[in-house]
């Protein structure tokens, strides 16, 4: 099951980031239509476009918090309107990526959004949005979010983009980012906040999270183009997400986090959009819920055909779960295999190279033939480990995607048995691993994503995430833990020699075997990454496909 965008962007894979743009195209400007002038007038800086807007009762939810699907219709428009300020022409919402609220926005405050164009292709550009919010009686500012959204020109009449749009080479969103320098310290605290242990909690059947809603769209709800508005979209997907969520923990849950808005086709004033949102997972300290999109227009409601126009996976935060008064149940899924197709593989594989495109990777210790490197966001840790590999790209894919033979060069895998097989790209493992520190042994079960690449550069994908099923219940003598994002990303260099680059978000589960590494004191897992290397450098292929 491969993935592509049907929008013109650089990058195929849900999550990517999209790579530079190609410095030549502003010296290759044609003087065709007159358009060198205004060429040059671009290239003199890009364009900021903000909004300002003081939160009243009307934004906010019942708890007097500005409602996450309001900011994100905010964040929509203004993004939008920088993307028409800088292509001259129409431009709708193909994209937004993954991203994390660090702020919550309350009543009376001020939220200030300012929008620019990062970097330009061919008929697309992809704007940086940053979100602030200010009180206003003691004139504190602090952050909210950022996000990256993408949008594709759209000329009216029968025009097409013949050129590319003009950008000035702007490749960073123009807000300063402090860099991390990691302290034994900093280290060791990270490494505590992941430290919380979920209590024993019942388990819930996903098909109770589940919720569907329908939506008429109305001439209030396009946008100045006739499409419907895509952050009213968002605004409807967060409201039923909402809900599923909330039927899960009994309680008022709080958005954290969005993966990524892929608007896979447009909607427009008459269309019927079904909403059906799901719980995927239940995580220590979180829910995440899955929400796809469907459109028909008349033709299309009485045939009962729809149209797949947008899919998400966002993260929910319930208040005092981390605690003893509140524990978020364990889910389990009545009908597996339809489930992973509709959110699960799809969620897997973008959250992986959701995490592979974040900037600011430090490097912990490199060497000719392996580099280990550390990225820190809020609370998140994650790992990345990248080996050079003398074979071709698609045989280390093809071992590295049965964790069957994981034991054989990972020395904490005791044993790796499939559990149950969805169809050729999806398989659930139960995976039991080595104690450490004198505890009980710990056990996983997990979901492999595996995809080819969609074209040339692409990489090859193995994305690792814990699922829940009834069929492998916890045992008493090992701990049930959790992998919530890793994976490998395969990369062809040449004919005989690949990239694999092995990525892991650190939980409480992952945690004991990683800790000495993160200190400084061990390195097994640079010896682990030796095994690796010398496993897929072998000459027999031992798996089938």
């Amino acid at each position: 099951m491969s993935i592509c965008s049907n929008f013109d962007s650089p990058s195929g894979h849900p999550g990517c980031r999209f790579s530079p743009m190609d410095q030549n195209c502003l010296r290759g400007m044609s003087d065709m239509d007159g358009s060198c002038d205004k060429a040059r007038k671009k290239e003199s800086g890009p364009v900021e476009v903000q909004m300002c807007q003081s939160v009243l009762p009307c934004h906010a939810n019942h708890q007097e918090e500005l409602g996450a699907g309001q900011l994100l219709k905010w964040m929509d428009t203004t993004g939008c309107l920088a993307a028409e300020r800088h292509a001259g022409m129409a431009c709708v919402t193909a994209s937004m990526d993954d991203i994390q609220f660090e702020e919550t926005v309350r009543v009376g405050q001020v939220i200030n959004i300012k929008a620019r164009v990062n970097r330009a292709f061919n008929t697309s550009m992809e704007v940086g949005i940053y979100v602030t919010v200010q009180e206003v009686l003691s004139g504190v500012t602090k952050r909210v979010c950022v996000a990256f959204s993408t949008f594709v020109a759209k000329p009216t009449g029968t025009h097409k983009v013949r050129k590319r749009l003009c950008q000035d080479g702007t490749l960073e969103f123009g807000f300063p980012v402090k860099s991390k320098f990691y302290t034994t310290d900093q280290k060791f605290w990270v490494c505590k906040r992941l430290c919380s242990r979920k209590p024993v909690a019942p388990v819930v059947l996903t098909e109770l999270t589940r919720v569907e809603s329908i939506e008429l769209v109305l001439p209030p709800h396009a946008n100045h183009h006739g499409n419907t508005f895509g952050g009213q979209i968002m605004t409807w997907m967060e409201n039923v997400a909402t809900v599923a969520a909330s039927r899960l923990c009994g309680y008022y849950p709080s958005l954290g986090a969005v993966d990524m808005f892929r608007f896979r086709g447009p909607s427009s004033v008459g269309d019927r959009l079904v909403f059906k949102a799901m719980v995927n997972n239940a995580f220590q300290t979180s829910v995440e819920v899955g929400v796809r999109v469907e459109a028909y227009n008349c033709e299309e409601w009485n045939e009962g055909t729809p149209r797949h126009i947008n899919s998400a996976s966002m993260i929910y935060y319930i208040p005092g779960c981390g605690g003893e008064k509140k524990t978020l149940p364990d889910v389990t899924y009545t009908t597996l295999v339809s489930y992973l197709h509709v959110y699960l593989g799809y969620n897997n594989v973008a959250a992986l190279t959701v995490l592979a495109g974040k900037r600011g990777w430090e490097a912990s210790n490199i060497n000719d033939k392996v580099g280990a490197y550390v990225h820190e966001e809020a609370d998140k840790l994650s790992l990345k480990v990248e080996m050079k590999v003398k074979t071709t790209a698609f045989y280390a894919f093809s071992l590295l995607a049965d964790l069957r033979l994981r034991p054989q060069w990972d020395k904490n895998y005791l044993s790796c048995e499939e559990v149950e097989k969805a169809d050729e790209e999806e398989t659930i493992y139960h995976i039991k691993c080595t104690t450490v520190n004198g505890s009980k042994s710990r056990d996983f079960v997990v979901l492999l994503s595996k995809r080819q690449p969609c074209k040339d550069g692409d990489p090859y994908v193995i994305a690792l995430r814990s699922v829940t099923v009834a069929t492998v219940p916890p045992e008493e003598n090992s701990i049930r833990s959790e992998v919530k994002c890793a994976g490998f990303l395969v990369h062809e260099i040449g004919y005989s020699t690949c990239k694999v680059s092995y990525y892991n978000q650190v939980t409480s589960g992952v945690l004991p075997y990683v800790e000495g590494n993160i200190a400084g004191w061990s390195k097994s897992m640079e010896e682990t990454a030796m095994s690796c290397i010398s496993f897929l450098e072998q000459d027999l292929l031992t798996t089938q496909f």
